[in-house]
């Protein structure tokens, strides 16, 4: 009779884990629906390239 306990705590505990994962994951789903949704922010890029090597020392 024990040994059937702890096999059902086992499979209760692996049941709310599955479900925390997938709940997690739909959570960054949603988010990840969310940002896309609002779209690239408006606005200009800086016509200035960026600096791809150190300057050289005076």
């Amino acid at each position: 009779m024990y040994q059937m306990n702890q096999f059902r705590g086992f499979r209760e505990a692996r049941m709310r884990a599955l479900i925390a994962a997938a709940t997690g994951l739909a959570v960054a789903l949603a988010l990840v629906l969310a940002l896309t949704a609002m779209g690239a922010p408006t606005g200009k890029t800086s016509p200035k390239p960026l600096l791809t090597t150190v300057p050289a020392h005076p």
